[in-house]
């Protein structure tokens, strides 16, 4: 078997002919496999979504109970069988209850990666190498520029700098769901033990990831709070809401941005991002080239990224590989102004 026959990109995403079944796709079909709940791969409107229990209790905090037809939760690790075609989901690393969707007939395995990062992270289960002979890989951080270095270093940054700046505002942001709370984490971790705020569309997500047993310590929305007693404190944002009137309430705020695009100087500066912190929840170059070597896999499906640089050095290596160029995948960033419009606490 050819592994297009197993798996085939098309303008709906990765379809499983024989299965009857999509990974993660961009327009609605019948049936769906979602690897994970931000909003570039897990979509409202299809007939059936099987997904883990917690990608599709953020499926539904996101869009409401009725986002799917019908809806199926798989465990990591568990079995099953799709028309024929053996499935399983494995930890991703990237966000909780994030997966690698591994597809598997007539002897032929290929796992398609989804977002990942194979370095750890207190709020997810830890990436799981899955073994294949086509492994399907994101390639957001697809160049060799992109190195993103210790979490914990740039933790210390932003602690350096509240140190420093007692009487100002630092509003970090971030993505709503997993870097917010891996960032809140990382702070805890590192010893910083004060109420952290959150803008309000923070909140629902944060809150599940607290009932999911992941401790994010004190808490509080920054809506009602007293603007004096805001200096000196941190607080997570959308990305976008340090560029609105909401920052008004905040005193001299300091607009920090957790992303792995801050590696990249001149973008922080087009934001207006005074602190740049070098936090992400995808892989680096070094991660992604490790990791499709230790699937030992003899060839790479490159996807939602840079994908030339990355099928370039896996030729060189040997492998075949190919871009899949499937329109619709993309960075978190550019979803989070429509999860912000839901919470009423733009102003």
């Amino acid at each position: 078997m050819r592994p297009e026959d197993l798996l085939l990109p098309t303008t709906s995403g990765l379809c499983c002919k024989p299965g009857g079944f999509h990974i993660d796709p961009t327009r609605p079909v019948e049936r769906a496999l979602i690897t994970h709940g931000h909003s570039d791969h897990a979509r409202p409107g299809h007939g059936h979504v099987l997904a883990t229990p917690e990608t599709l209790d953020i499926m539904r905090l996101r869009y409401g109970e009725n986002f799917a037809g019908s809806t199926q939760a798989i465990r990591y690790g568990e079995p099953m069988a799709i028309n024929g075609v053996r499935v399983s989901f494995h930890p991703a690393g990237h966000v909780l209850g994030s997966a690698q969707i591994r597809v598997e007939r007539d002897g032929l395995r290929i796992v398609a990666s989804g977002d990942y990062k194979n370095v750890a992270d207190p709020t997810c289960a830890p990436f799981e190498l899955v073994p294949c002979d086509v492994f399907i890989t994101e390639a957001t951080f697809g160049l060799p520029v992109f190195r993103h270095g210790e979490p914990l270093h740039e933790i210390g940054k932003l602690l350096k700098s509240v140190s420093l700046f007692p009487e100002r505002a630092h509003l970090v942001g971030a993505y709503s769901l997993g870097k917010a709370q891996r960032v809140i984490a990382l702070l805890r971790q590192a010893g910083y033990e004060q109420t952290i705020y959150l803008h309000g569309a923070m909140e629902t997500i944060t809150d599940y990831y607290v009932s999911r047993g992941i401790d994010l310590g004190p808490l509080a929305l920054v809506r009602g709070a007293d603007k004096a007693n805001l200096a000196g404190t941190i607080t997570l944002c959308p990305p976008s809401a340090s560029k609105d009137l909401w920052t008004r309430r905040f005193p001299d705020p300091l607009a920090c941005f957790a992303s792995g695009w801050m590696r990249v100087r001149a973008r922080a500066r087009q934001g207006g991002t005074e602190l740049p912190l070098v936090i992400s929840d995808h892989a680096d170059w070094d991660g992604l080239t490790a990791t499709i070597a230790a699937t030992g896999a003899s060839e790479v499906w490159v996807t939602h990224g840079q994908e030339d640089a990355l099928v370039h050095w896996a030729t060189q290596r040997g492998l075949r590989a190919r871009p899949l160029d499937i329109v619709g995948y993309g960075d978190e960033e550019e979803h989070e102004a429509a999860d912000r419009d839901d919470t009423g606490d733009s102003a």
